[in-house]
């Protein structure tokens, strides 16, 4: 078989460019070694969320009585079910994606893939998650092989995972029934999104952060109110602490960490490790072909082309951030050029990260710090939610809104906010620093009240010292 492109990867990354690739004309195979929508739509992204949206109704129901609202009886967790729901979700995600590649005339060829030669791969049958055996041997070729193989947990030696008393993401959202006491290593997105829904589901959660405050990438004032919205629901937090081994020997579990006080065991049933991924780069005939690569990364250029002619790679596998929308975005921009489109290079300081525990965190663009360290003379604006009509009448006010600007010429250089549905709220301040919007418009354009998003326009006006509502 002969195509002009091939796609090795279905996840967001590969099958958004293997469908943008069919709309530009070209003949297009995706090649999937597990299920179609990879990581993100089958044991990721979305099946997270839909667990997480348990915990946040969960908690609702803890606050009926401050909206008026009574229940007779109480509400338990049922955690099979949550988990069920959870794979429904994701699986109705996969029917979607097949329903995608036949809607584009896209081939889909399971198995796994190696790189067998200058626009050739060979394909070999493989096991998916479910256990099942799918694909068959054989070979195609290609005048472009797209590699989108994402990413997996990255394991370090004083977490070796055994897939029941220390695991990863893929069990935590898996495994049917939850620990009684649960030590999440790593507070990056993943670990605090694990740590509210356990903490939600009943579970004692302790998390173990390396670095000095949770969320390390976030803006520092961001770090500190997740950790005290963290500590009054009362998941206890250690930073500036090294997990140093797990003791796996008895009953119960002993992680042993090294904090500033000196050495502490947390006694627990599970362990979380959540420290990060790696991309999948092993066992694809990188080396064979000469594809230059890096520790868990494909090296490519701003058009994601690899050393080796017609070889390109995107996504978790060309490195960070490990995010499902850069990898769509690297994707369709690899495609098109390579379709001949006029495209440009992307702005990776414009990609927003979106942290889904409650308080939920959203930022793009620089930090206040980093803003300073890159010379700019910065106009710092906040507006908490607690100033926001439109919170008080949803009932949560916790959290704020964050803007950083140049004072020079105005421009937009970073946004973060914390509170509720600051996933969705980060999206104008994503537009708007694409289309190099300035702080006065931001100030001047129309808000809808009473919205959230009221909340960007009010932190603006306080940059310009302009705030009317606080």
């Amino acid at each position: 078989m002969k195509y002009d492109v091939v796609v090795i990867g279905s996840g967001p990354g590969g099958y958004e460019t293997a469908i943008r690739g069919s709309q530009l004309g070209l003949k297009v195979a995706i090649v999937e070694k597990d299920k179609l929508g990879g990581v993100c739509l089958n044991i990721g992204c979305i099946p997270t969320k839909a667990l997480l949206k348990s915990a946040e109704v969960m908690e609702e129901t803890r606050h009926l009585s401050d909206y008026g609202l009574r229940l007779d009886g109480s509400i338990a967790p049922d955690f099979a079910k949550i988990v069920e729901r959870s794979r429904g979700v994701a699986g109705k995600m996969n029917k979607g994606v097949g329903f995608l590649m036949k809607k584009n005339k896209i081939d889909v060829l399971y198995g796994k893939a190696h790189l067998a030669g200058s626009g050739k791969l060979s394909i070999e049958p493989s096991v998916n998650m479910d256990g099942d055996r799918i694909g068959k041997a054989g070979t195609v070729e290609a005048d472009h092989i797209i590699i989108a193989t994402g990413a997996r947990a990255r394991e370090i030696p004083p977490l070796p995972v055994d897939g029941e008393k220390i695991i990863t993401y893929r069990e935590a959202m898996l495994q049917k029934k939850p620990p009684k006491r649960l030590v999440v290593c790593g507070a990056g997105a993943i670990g605090v999104e694990f740590a509210y829904f356990y903490n939600q589901m009943g579970t004692e959660v302790t998390i173990v952060e390396l670095l000095d405050r949770l969320v390390p990438v976030e803006d520092v004032e961001i770090s500190k109110a997740l950790q005290r919205a963290f500590g009054k629901q009362g998941i206890r937090c250690l930073v500036s602490t090294e997990v140093k081994s797990v003791d796996t020997s008895g009953q119960s579990l002993a992680v042993h960490v090294k904090t500033g006080k000196g050495a502490e065991a947390i006694p627990c049933d599970q362990v979380l490790s959540a420290v990060g991924v790696r991309g999948n780069i092993e066992d694809i005939g990188l080396e064979k072909l000469g594809v230059k690569t890096e520790p868990g990364r494909i090296v490519v250029d701003g058009y994601y082309r690899t050393n080796v002619p017609g070889v390109y790679a995107i996504g978790d596998v060309a490195g960070a951030p490990w995010l499902a929308h850069k990898a769509s975005h690297e994707g369709v921009l690899c495609i098109e050029h390579i379709a001949g489109e006029a495209v440009h290079p992307m702005d990776y300081n414009n990609i927003p990260g979106c942290t889904y525990c409650q308080p939920q965190i959203a930022s793009v663009g620089y930090t206040e710090e980093k803003a300073k360290e890159a010379g700019f003379d910065v106009q710092i604006g906040k507006f908490p939610f607690s100033a926001s009509g439109k919170a008080a009448a949803l009932g949560d006010t916790e959290g704020f809104v964050k803007v950083v600007y140049d004072a020079k010429y105005g421009e937009w250089l970073g946004c973060h906010i914390i509170g509720r549905d600051a996933t969705e709220l980060i999206a104008e301040a994503v537009t708007a620093r694409a289309l190099e919007t300035t702080a006065h418009e931001i100030a001047e354009a129309m808000h809808p009240h009473p919205t959230l998003s009221e909340s960007l326009m009010e932190a603006t006006r306080a940059a310009l010292g302009k705030a009317i509502n606080i």
